[in-house]
């Protein structure tokens, strides 16, 4: 499976440019089977009314699924995922946060799971947040993939914390935050440990990409198979 992370800053770019058709390029060249997006408006005033998702899917041709964190500019703000395969059914999980809402969407395909979500800003809240992410997920039978703007790097207490139930799939060295000149990896794709093996083939972050979002695309090829 080919699983991408990609924080669109509400498909503006770091030129001030809103622009779904330069997002959606990205994502059609990488051609995952599924993207976790974070910070998608959805029908608010600087976006002219336009729902992030929609454009989205519609410039890639793949299913969407959104999950709105907080009302915004007269619509709405949160996080998505687009995928080939439409999904079976979706559930949004509350996490905590003392600042802006914060969600975890979960995503449920025939032979696998997907996740996305977007960490508060502050440690409290995220190491409270993965408590809570981990106790919704548990039971899963299936192979699930969790994926998202973590607000935080390896070495962190909530990461320690995710640690005991995930595997990192992609590789932390390669610095996803700023897009200009990035200076630390704070986006993560994740397997969970539930009876699966999960080989990372290949990591990559897209460092090319550095105007399309304040955020670097990443994604990696992933196989999977139960022990």
């Amino acid at each position: 499976m080919r699983v991408m992370s990609y924080n669109v800053h509400h498909c503006r770019g770091v030129d001030g440019t809103i622009d779904y058709a330069r997002i959606a390029e990205v994502i059609n060249r990488v051609s995952p089977d599924f993207v976790a997006l974070q910070e998608l408006d959805s029908a608010t005033a600087r976006n002219n009314g336009k729902v992030c998702i929609d454009e989205l899917a519609s410039a890639t041709g793949m299913f969407a699924s959104y999950a709105s964190a907080i009302k915004f500019g007269g619509g709405s703000y949160g996080l998505g995922l687009l995928s080939r395969e439409e999904p079976l059914a979706t559930r949004v999980v509350p996490l905590v946060s003392s600042g802006e809402a914060r969600r975890l969407l979960v995503v449920e395909f025939e032979k696998y799971v997907a996740c996305c979500t977007h960490f508060p800003l502050k440690g409290d809240d995220r190491v409270a947040s993965a408590e809570v992410l981990c106790e919704a997920l548990q039971g899963c039978e299936k192979p699930l993939f969790l994926v998202g703007d973590m607000n935080c790097c390896v070495g962190d207490p909530e990461q320690q914390l995710l640690a005991r139930s995930f595997k990192v799939l992609n590789n932390p060295a390669d610095a996803t935050y700023p897009s200009v000149n990035p200076e630390e990896c704070i986006d993560f794709i994740y397997a969970l440990d539930n009876g699966y093996s999960c080989e990372t083939l290949k990591s990559e972050v897209l460092f090319g990409d550095s105007i399309a979002s304040d955020h670097l695309p990443l994604y990696v090829d992933v196989k999977f198979e139960r022990r």
